[in-house]
């Protein structure tokens, strides 16, 4: 029985999720929204909100915590130096999950993901990935 387990396995085994969360929060913090299923991005929001509270910290212990989740350098300075101190009177909720419909081919769910203080005109267009 699964009693009061959280998180989602999405059809993947334990390294190849972290790989798939650390991917897509890369994703995110580049390109401030990204297009993917339901359930990849309702996971990706609980990933990605602990990371930008460690960036609204700034310190040193708080860069090493993130670099251990998004081992890429480029992306942690993206994270620490534009999107943490925007967020600084912010207490949580980051991210809003906007419902896409579903997708052409397999009828999957999809959503947009994007951090909340983007506006539409700080994001370039037709940049989104999944």
């Amino acid at each position: 029985m699964r009693h009061n387990k959280s998180g989602r396995k999405l059809g993947r085994k334990t390294a190849s999720r972290k790989a798939l969360m650390s991917n897509l929060a890369s994703a995110l913090i580049t390109h401030k929204r990204i297009k993917t299923t339901d359930a990849k991005a309702k996971e990706l929001r609980m990933y990605v909100e602990p990371l930008v509270t460690f960036a609204k910290r700034g310190d040193l212990h708080a860069r090493r915590q993130v670099l251990k989740k998004i081992p890429r350098k480029a992306i942690i300075h993206e994270l620490f130096d534009t999107i943490g101190p925007s967020f600084s009177d912010r207490d949580g909720g980051y991210t809003r999950i906007t419902k896409l419909g579903f997708r052409d081919n397999d009828r999957a769910p999809m959503s947009l993901i994007e951090f909340v203080g983007m506006t539409a005109e700080s994001v370039p267009q037709g940049e989104s990935t999944e």
